[in-house]
């Protein structure tokens, strides 16, 4: 929810015309606009109309995603065990789970919240996102001495009983929820009677409302140490949530600097960005790559400037697909020198060294000859030398997947896999190199600038 707010906000500031879904784009969109809209705080399309766009012509399109491996808050989070007031929470995609041990943890997310409208007096249920960056929790890990050798050597978590962080100590925080509980009264909300009502307190606190106003939460756990560089030249990035969010910064900027861009007059075809949610967890959700969201997004685009705004000319749709292009970018695995046997000998990447073309033959990657190829000439058209670095898992191990497969089997677009390198990649605390963020930027950039000039060179 962050992410996509952070987004949207940067894109109000660029002159970008929010769209609302629930209307026709049609009479809307304009040849050389620039527009957004949101599916659930959470998913993310943004696109600039070439000015001699016409129906039927191509997208450049640059598909990430926003969410991360993270702790989320259960429906009834209200814990308690040994003295001590917990959360319960809930493990969110397949993070690296003993790295969120002995951390300053805050709490973000989105709250609904009962308010009445100024004009009718009915109820209204508004939308807010919250970040909290104060410590309010901490996983504690089990002292030493309290483990047996087996237990110290192995460090097994345990997801439901070992995650579970404290919030405060019952004999201070029940005094307090007696507090509240009788400020509450009798709202007979079940939902809110099985929330710590501290907690309840702290967001009321920071969103400016009053507690019983609160009727929902998704909220999440993050760690409160900000991002810093490291490395004894500054060329690291240590920050938490680099995948993917290092790939949605770098989209935001080509896109935004694209849409300010005198290239825009010459082009007649759609630069998007798509950040998708969900892809932690298999992407299949209303706002996941699996879902429409990415087909809905080439159809309604493409009707909206046909000469027929009420017709759905398939053959437009058609023609739109196969003159379009997905670069699908999830960030990479580079070579851990403390672990180089884990990387095929030929293909490990290094960070600070360039972004990564990522191959497999099973299809994990999207990426196959032609389509890896076009990366490679939009690298080779500009003067900036940008680098590209190539990945081919060990045949002995397993092969992550990306949304690449999933957008363009359900599209039929084209499709390449590209990442910047990094390391620690899932843990609570990542790191890439600084580098990489300018060479992610200048490929971007070079693909909305000249992937129609490429394109138009290719046989077939």
């Amino acid at each position: 929810f962050l992410a996509v707010k952070t987004c949207t906000e940067e894109l109000d500031a660029a002159g970008f015309v929010k769209l609302s879904k629930r209307e026709p784009f049609g009479g809307v969109l304009k040849p050389g606009g620039s527009y957004y809209y949101t599916i659930n705080h959470s998913t993310l399309v943004a696109f600039t109309v070439g000015a001699k766009y016409k129906a039927g012509n191509g997208f450049k399109i640059i598909g990430g995603h926003t969410d991360s491996p993270y702790l989320k808050v259960k429906p009834i989070s209200k814990r308690a065990g040994s003295g001590c007031v917990q959360l319960g929470v809930e493990c969110y995609g397949g993070g690296l789970w003993h790295t969120w041990f002995d951390r300053d943890l805050g709490i973000s997310g989105r709250v609904l919240v009962r308010t009445s409208c100024p004009e009718s007096g009915k109820e209204k249920i508004e939308q807010h996102i919250v970040r909290i960056p104060k410590p309010v929790a901490r996983i504690s890990t089990l002292c030493i001495h309290l483990q047996t050798a087996e237990e110290r050597g192995s460090f097994k978590v345990n997801k439901e009983e070992h995650l579970s962080p404290i919030l405060g100590t019952q004999s201070v925080l029940e005094r307090e929820a007696k507090l509240q509980l009788n400020k509450m009264g009798d709202d007979d909300d079940h939902w809110k009677k099985n929330q710590e009502p501290e907690l309840l307190k702290l967001i009321a606190s920071e969103i400016g409302i009053d507690t019983k106003q609160i009727a929902n939460f998704e909220l999440g756990l993050f760690d409160c140490q900000p991002a810093s560089l490291g490395g004894i030249k500054n060329e690291f990035l240590n920050s938490a949530r680099l995948d993917n969010l290092a790939t949605c910064f770098v989209a935001l900027e080509s896109i935004v600097d694209y849409s300010k861009s005198d290239n825009v007059s010459e082009d007649d075809a759609i630069s998007l960005i798509a950040l998708f949610d969900h892809e932690e967890i298999g992407s299949q959700s209303t706002h996941g790559a699996g879902s429409p969201v990415m087909s809905e997004a080439v159809s309604r685009i493409t009707s909206a400037f046909a000469e027929n705004t009420h017709s759905r000319d398939p053959e437009l749709h058609a023609s739109a697909v196969r003159r379009s292009f997905i670069f699908s970018v999830d960030m990479a695995h580079a070579v851990h020198p403390n672990y180089a046997n884990k990387h095929e000998r030929n293909h490990g990447p290094r960070m600070n060294a360039g972004v990564v073309i990522k191959t497999n033959q099973n299809q994990r990657y999207a990426t196959n000859g032609v389509t890896g190829f076009i990366a490679r000439e939009v690298a080779r058209k500009t003067e900036k030398n940008i680098p590209l670095q190539e990945f081919v898992v060990r045949s002995d191990c397993p092969c992550g997947t990306t949304i690449g497969p999933i957008l363009s089997a359900n599209t039929g677009i084209r499709t390449v896999d590209l990442g910047m390198p990094q390391l620690s990649m899932h843990s609570c605390r990542e790191v890439m190199g600084i580098a990489d963020l300018t060479n992610g930027y200048n490929l971007f950039k070079s693909f909305f600038d000249n992937f129609n000039e490429i394109d138009e060179c290719l046989e077939g």
